[in-house]
């Protein structure tokens, strides 16, 4: 493994359990009474623990938007052209798509970082970080090399750091890039077990007889690359995406960095998965944001014993959904920094006369 990769990985640790318990204990001394807020609850535990701070305040959030095409396309997998990713990533960049909407409602910013756009694409605003222009056809061989996976695992991570030093403490993953959910289901069957039948879905929006081929290729894709399900590099290798390995990278690099990430839909938990494998306690620092449409995304969450925040039927990806919970996770932040113990209000806990 990378000398780079390895000490990234190495450098996560667990969440602080202390600061969780002080965090705990301190939602109780609120003016309600204890749980009643529900998951808002567990979400201000989590990330006291995480981020090592009782009352977490995230003024700036970033979601990372990592683009790359994909050689599979030749099979038909999808319902647009490959070359909607060019054109959508000049979109995202003047500010018309839909995670750029989200997240200025959000106030979070967006950073997109080209991975593997198979075109070369100049904006004052694009993060360039090409590894290659596109994956190969995973149906007929690897999608690419072993050490360019490990190159776009680290432009990931490189790119979170670069954040972390602008002020970014909390991160949404988010990606573009035609084809991805039928990578995303690859990896998602090779790290798993699962079946493609399970968890190959729509994506764009094919029909019936798309979504029959989209099956066969994954199916196709698995027989002719044998990816092993314990190496992560070596699924992200064989039937990856440069996307969702960046993608991985930006998970390791948050939890490297004890900043919280929220994780969008399928092709997040495909990264998401690569990078538990690759470090285990990375699954400590991941949110689920919401319940995609996308049909494998239920089964992913259960691997990764993830509870998503939302359920909105969603399967745009970019980040859309990511950007959405934020104002969730500002909700749990502004309860534990607003709200007034029993003692502050004057107001009996439910064990006596009033607390002052």
């Amino acid at each position: 493994m990378n000398e780079k990769l390895q000490q990234l990985i190495d450098s996560i640790a667990q969440p602080d359990g202390a600061t969780a318990l002080a965090a705990s204990e301190y939602l109780d001394q609120l003016t309600k009474p204890p749980g009643s807020l529900g998951k808002l609850e567990s979400l201000a535990i989590q990330l006291a623990g995480i981020t090592e701070v009782d009352k977490p305040e995230f003024d700036r959030k970033t979601v990372m938007v990592m683009a790359a095409d994909h050689g599979v396309c030749e099979e038909g997998v999808s319902a647009f052209p490959a070359e909607v990713t060019q054109q959508m990533l000049y979109n995202m960049l003047s500010g018309g798509a839909a995670i750029n909407v989200l997240a200025r409602h959000a106030g979070a910013d967006v950073k997109v970082v080209d991975v593997g756009v198979n075109a070369d694409v100049a904006h004052a605003d694009l993060v360039n970080r090409k590894v290659r222009m596109g994956t190969a056809n995973m149906a007929k061989g690897p999608a690419m090399l072993r050490t360019e996976a490990e190159q776009a695992i680290l432009a990931g991570a490189e790119a979170v750091a670069e954040a972390v030093n602008g002020g970014t403490r909390l991160f949404v993953t988010g990606e573009l890039g035609i084809g991805n959910t039928t990578a995303s289901a690859a990896v998602v069957c090779a790290l798993t077990g699962l079946e493609p039948e399970i968890v190959v879905g729509r994506g764009t929006g094919v029909d019936s007889a798309g979504l029959t081929r989209k099956i066969a290729v994954v199916c196709r894709a698995l027989d002719v690359n044998q990816p092993d399900g314990n190496d992560a590099l070596d699924v992200l290798t064989k039937v990856g995406g440069l996307e969702i390995a960046a993608l991985a990278g930006v998970i390791l690099g948050a939890a490297a960095h004890r900043c919280p990430v929220v994780l969008d839909g399928f092709i997040s938990g495909a990264a998401a998965l690569a990078a538990r494998t690759l470090a285990p306690a990375s699954a400590a620092y991941m949110l689920a944001s919401h319940a995609s449409d996308e049909r494998g995304h239920a089964a992913v969450l259960r691997e990764l014993k993830l509870e998503p925040m939302l359920h909105l039927d969603m399967r745009l990806g970019e980040g859309t959904g990511g950007a959405l919970s934020l104002h969730l996770i500002d909700a749990a932040c502004r309860i534990m920094r607003e709200m007034a113990t029993f003692a502050d209000a004057g107001v009996s806990d439910g064990q006596g006369a009033a607390q002052r």
